[in-house]
């Protein structure tokens, strides 16, 4: 029985090497199904038919009719419009705008030349974002500009447009779109290089300077390889840019240590949160820590927006004297014509002339501390007057003893003048209240994914 089982199983090795012979393929496909079932206990059994490969194969040529097409008048152009966008230039006549867009049309021209709102709103503007259509043979259809230069969250569009024989000129108003942009940048000379690097707008750059400056000195504490990411608003309209909005949210990297910041609008009894959207533009939202913690102090640092300091706190040879004197303020150079604003909420106790001061402000705040802005070119408050922080007190000038614009700022406590950005530092500040702190701590989590998003930017891009 034995002998017989082991000439039976020979026989059958060998009748399987010669199946296997004539056809691999087949049991390649078996190899395949098994082991695609993986360990289951279901899988495919490969079939047993012929080999394809084996199968005769028949070539057949046929011929194929084309189908008819319509008749096609070459002498007639194809009815099509051509689009153009660019921005308006202080040096636009009716004629130089149009033929930057593309557009030869006398008629157009003429009406431009003619028409009050084009002359009003967009010949001579600089900036503005403009859309034409036209034909294909280079008559306008309509041209569109819009701008935005209000904070009520809308723009105004003027459109000109072709009715027939002539055109008609109308205004609208539209709401602005917002959509979030992300971005980073390394510091390897100043702040505005790096966001110009990085294509980030300057007035993004000046949020940010504004957002940490209670943390970092921007004028003396910048160095090389800082860094920063940053989420921020881009307001549309027509699907076009046309302003930016607010800074969402933000991190700085200074000498090592990291700053966080994100807008937030604490809401009133029966709204709902909304810090990561620039909400209501007149609500009373303020930057915070991703801890919860105001960035909103006591006292700004800066009585001007992010400017460059040309004589800080310090000894120094003074420029009208001659000779060495204790300099116990801050100078900020700017621009004659610039807003000076207080930074700390207080009561006007001077506003006129003083000497080497020039046109100068006292504000007395609390904890008998006082604050002075001298050399202005034009007074905005009056004694006795309460102002807020923030708000513009005058105008930056070169009155008094001044060799050039610049506002000479000074901090006084009990009469005794002090470092203006220790002050700010030491300032109180106020954290969010316990009832919206789960809500703000969802939304600093999605700043935190944000902000790890942008700085993936600056990543790649020096990859």
């Amino acid at each position: 029985m034995i002998k017989q089982f082991i000439v039976g199983g020979q026989s059958f090795s060998s009748a399987a090497a010669h199946w296997l012979k004539q056809h691999p393929k087949r049991i390649t496909a078996i190899v395949a199904a098994l082991l695609l079932s993986g360990g289951g206990g279901a899988f495919a059994v490969a079939s047993l038919g012929p080999d394809a490969a084996d199968l005769p194969v028949q070539e057949i040529m046929e011929t194929v009719l084309p189908l008819a097409l319509p008749d096609y008048n070459h002498d007639v152009a194809p009815a099509y419009v051509l689009y153009r966008t660019d921005h308006t230039r202080t040096s636009d006549t009716a004629d130089t705008l149009l033929k930057r867009l593309g557009i030869d049309d006398a008629q157009a021209a003429a009406y431009l030349r003619n028409d009050s709102s084009a002359h009003q709103m967009l010949l001579g503007r600089s900036g503005r974002q403009i859309t034409a259509e036209a034909t294909h043979d280079q008559q306008l259809n309509k041209l569109s500009a819009r701008w935005s230069s209000d904070t009520n969250g809308e723009f105004k569009r003027l459109v000109i447009e072709r009715q027939g024989d002539h055109f008609v000129t109308r205004i609208e108003t539209a709401t602005l779109s917002a959509s979030s942009q992300l971005a980073s940048g390394t510091i390897q000379s100043s702040l505005f290089a790096a966001s110009d690097e990085a294509k980030i707008p300057d007035a993004i750059a000046v949020q940010l300077a504004e957002i940490f400056s209670g943390d970092i000195d921007f004028r003396r504490e910048l160095r090389k390889g800082d860094r920063f990411s940053v989420v921020y608003e881009t307001l549309e309209g027509d699907g076009e840019p046309l302003r930016t909005g607010r800074v969402l949210s933000a991190e700085f990297v200074n000498a090592g240590k990291s700053y966080q910041a994100m807008w937030f609008d604490e809401p009133v009894a029966g709204q709902a949160a909304g810090g990561m959207q620039s909400g209501n533009p007149s609500s009373k939202g303020a930057y915070y820590t991703l801890g919860g913690q105001s960035l909103r102090r006591a006292f700004l640092s800066s009585p001007v927006a992010f400017s460059r300091v040309s004589s800080g706190f310090a000894m120094r040879f003074h420029p009208i004297l001659k000779q060495m004197r204790a300099h116990l303020g801050t100078d900020f150079a700017a621009s004659t014509g610039t807003p000076a604003r207080t930074v700390g909420d207080g009561i006007v106790t001077f506003s006129g002339v003083q000497n080497g001061y020039g046109n100068v402000v006292f504000i007395k705040h609390r904890g008998n501390t006082e604050t002075v802005y001298a050399h202005l070119s034009k007074l905005l408050v009056r004694r006795g007057e309460r102002v807020e922080q923030g708000q513009t007190i005058g105008l930056v000038g070169s009155t008094g003893w001044a060799t050039g614009p610049h506002l000479h700022f000074e901090v006084r406590n009990n009469g005794v003048q002090q470092d203006p950005m220790k002050v700010a530092k030491q300032s109180e500040s106020v954290p969010v209240t316990a009832a919206v702190k789960p809500a703000f701590d969802q939304l600093a989590q999605q700043a935190r994914v944000a902000l790890a998003a942008a700085a993936t930017l600056e990543v790649s891009s020096t990859q």
